[in-house]
């Protein structure tokens, strides 16, 4: 298990390194999204690009100096730019996620994406977490797949993550309802198939208090408990989501709410990922 901010020292420092030229997607401008972004270059985490209207930008009075790739799709553009390679990286930042997620599919050729969030307790506990999309982790097998992709882009951060697996009740608890018994057939399922194949984890149950205390990575039952769990952490409990990366090999990409007003650290972290791609 990595400690409270190790994780977040290794992405500090990848960044600073790579100095990324990093894409983020902007609709809706405000004073402080550009003056995040502005610091965020400043401090040396990556050369920005703005990609969305130019005119709706310049009429925030923020003396950003960023790059603007002047577009009215910018889910559409920033996708181009990532695959012409133009730039190194890309974050999703306030653009509407199906789209851009759409268009990222058509580029890889691919019918589904994974992601895999990095969160932040309000005590300053870091964690990976999955599902996050309300369509992930549906069935057993794209439970594994899930799993697996994510714990090899977690080890290419030097780090041998303990995965957490939740399920939806305790064991005492079999027997009481039928959705219920499953997310505790499948927890103890996949844990052993990680334990199996060489992979850290342990069956946590319905207790995420354990688990953040104890795992680097957290499973959920699904995308839907996953994503309630994230918007409860975030939203109402005063932590973090600093970013959540398409588990690929090819492009970076890092998707965010699009009801964050800093993107600093989402930026970071697209600019330490581009250290780590294997093609």
């Amino acid at each position: 298990m990595f400690n409270d901010n190790s994780i977040l020292n290794i992405i500090e420092e990848k960044a600073l390194a790579n100095r990324a030229r990093v894409a983020i997607g902007i609709k809706n401008p405000s004073v402080n999204i550009l003056v995040s972004l502005k610091k965020s270059q400043d401090f040396g985490h990556a050369q920005i690009v703005l990609v969305g209207c130019k005119s709706d930008i310049d009429k925030i009075d923020v003396n950003h100096n960023l790059e603007i790739i002047d577009t009215n799709d910018p889910e559409k553009s920033i996708c181009k730019l990532l695959a012409s390679g133009d730039i190194d990286a890309a974050v999703r930042g306030n653009i509407q996620a199906s789209k851009v997620l759409d268009h990222l599919k058509k580029q890889m050729k691919v019918e589904k994406l994974y992601r895999i969030a990095l969160l932040q307790t309000n005590k300053g506990r870091p964690f990976f977490f999955a599902p996050v999309g309300i369509d992930e982790g549906i069935d057993l097998k794209s439970k594994i797949e899930h799993i697996k992709k994510s714990v090899e882009h977690i080890r290419r951060f030097d780090i041998n993550p303990t995965v957490g697996v939740l399920s939806g009740g305790r064991p005492g608890d079999l027997g009481r309802d039928s959705k219920v018994d499953r997310t505790l057939e499948d927890a103890e399922f996949v844990t052993k198939y990680l334990l199996d194949n060489g992979i850290n984890a342990k069956n946590y149950n319905i207790l995420i208090e354990d688990a953040v205390k104890e795992s680097d990575f957290i499973y959920a039952p699904d995308g839907i408990t996953g994503n309630l769990i994230f918007r409860t952490i975030v939203y109402l409990c005063g932590g973090e989501g600093i970013g959540a990366p398409v588990l690929t090999d090819k492009y970076v990409f890092v998707d965010t709410s699009r009801a964050r007003q800093d993107f600093t650290r989402a930026v970071t972290l697209a600019s330490a990922l581009t250290s780590i791609k294997t093609i």
